[in-house]
């Protein structure tokens, strides 16, 4: 296997260096000069730990080259990968330039060529890209014909080479068989699920896991700050909460859906914000997850009213299935602007029956929806004269009246139950 890499900075530098190693013959392509001298010398433009020796033995081989000449290094391979920078622009927008340039540059130099090719792309790039430089290589390969494909990295710095030899899944984002066989063989070396999505799907997974790293860096950050204002130690709280693998670090409550709720989490997230705030501790994050919960049922809001609907059917009051918990329960939340706005609104929870609501959880929902009686129907009535199907939690139930239900209702779900349904047609998701 040839293959050209393009952009020889961290990304471009660490891959070819292990692909080499695995036996793949490596073509490294830069417009830096002192780059490429670097490269074909198999010295490490970069400080990282292992790369140097990699890079030795790829060139001593024979399986290491570097060049500023594109159209060189495509005739000479038959898989082109792009890892070229992708800055910030001003605005905070990515600046693909060096990506379009690149895949106009292989676009040609395969059009002289005359023969097929396959690009991957392993720069940092939004949903969409993938699909824009799949046009822009059409344009401009002439009748040659280019498969391509996304395949985001997850390299640290540091230790990127482990990063690469070890990671927790390979993600190819393809519509193309031919690209998907290439790149399993490619990393045939590498012991690692090989996960094979969507171009969009491949590309969003990069940003949500960066995300997600840098979420995790300022929600310690702040509750160290908390902790310290209240003489404790952060630290010690952050090592005993990451012992809990049953939720804290988990799979639990990392599913898009609709808005948390419930008598602890909006209580406890407002004690710490106001905490913050008297005591003059900046927790920005903290002070930020109930704008964005709000911000979520504003969503559901919105999607009614785009589409149009006055008669509304609710499935799940409770802030959760298997509970009878109303308080500070989004649905709750949801019925009532939907009650003054001017809906038409019934709802069906197994959980709730009004009789047997007690306590603050009566009080709540008194104060909330204080005809609660009136609104709420059986799973038969539900389904009848209603616009939509609103589905706000997972009860095993609601799967029930959804096959039940005429397949021309609508159904707008907000925890992602409807699954394998065929008696569901017209269907939205909150996220999907």
């Amino acid at each position: 296997m040839n293959v050209s890499i393009f952009g020889l900075g961290y990304v471009g530098a660490v891959t070819t260096a292990c692909l080499s190693r695995d036996g793949i013959n490596v073509i490294g392509v830069d417009i830096n000069e002192n780059k490429v001298k670097a490269i074909a010398r198999g010295e490490s433009p970069i400080v990282e730990a292992g790369l140097t020796e990699l890079l030795e033995a790829g060139v001593e081989k024979g399986r290491i080259t570097a060049t500023t000449d594109a159209e060189q290094a495509v005739n000479n391979s038959e898989i082109s990968i792009i890892s070229v920078g992708t800055p910030s622009r001003s605005d905070g927008a990515l600046d693909l330039q060096y990506v379009y340039r690149v895949c106009e540059i292989i676009g040609k130099a395969a059009a002289e060529k005359g023969e097929d090719h396959i690009v991957v792309i392993r720069s940092t790039v939004l949903p969409g890209t993938t699909e824009e430089c799949a046009e822009i290589l059409k344009k401009h390969s002439g009748d040659v014909n280019i498969e391509i494909g996304f395949n985001p990295e997850f390299l640290r710095e540091g230790s990127a080479v482990k990063d690469f030899d070890e990671p927790a899944f390979t993600i190819i984002g393809t519509k193309s068989d031919l690209v998907e066989l290439t790149l399993k063989d490619m990393y045939a070396s590498v012991d690692a699920p090989f996960v094979v999505v969507e171009p969009g799907v491949a590309e969003m997974i990069k940003y949500a896991a960066n995300a997600w790293h840098a979420t995790k860096i300022a929600f310690a950050n702040e509750i160290g700050r908390v902790a310290k204002h209240a003489g404790v130690d952060g630290r010690k709280v952050m090592e005993i909460l990451v012992e809990d693998r049953k939720l804290n670090i988990s799979t639990a409550y990392m599913r898009p859906g609709f808005a948390y709720g419930g008598s602890c989490l909006p209580k406890d997230v407002r004690a710490l914000e106001y905490y913050g705030k008297i005591n003059n501790v900046g927790v920005p994050l903290l002070d930020s997850l109930s704008k964005s919960n709000t911000a979520q049922i504003q969503l559901a809001l919105d999607l009614i009213r785009q589409n149009d609907y006055k008669k509304i059917a609710l499935l799940g009051l409770a802030f959760k299935p298997g509970t009878d918990d109303l308080r500070e329960s989004p649905s709750v939340e949801l019925a009532e602007q939907l009650i003054g706005k001017g809906f038409e609104l019934k709802i069906y929870d197994p959980a709730i029956n009004e009789s047997r609501l007690i306590g603050s959880n009566k009080e709540f929902i008194d104060s909330k929806i204080p005809h609660l009686s009136k609104l709420l129907v059986d799973e038969n009535k539900i389904i009848e004269d209603v616009d939509v199907l609103i589905v706000s939690h997972g009860a095993g139930e609601f799967r029930k009246v959804l096959e039940k239900a005429n397949q021309s209702i609508p159904v707008l779900d907000l925890t992602g139950i409807v699954k394998n349904l065929k008696s569901v047609k017209n269907y939205e998701g909150i996220a999907w």
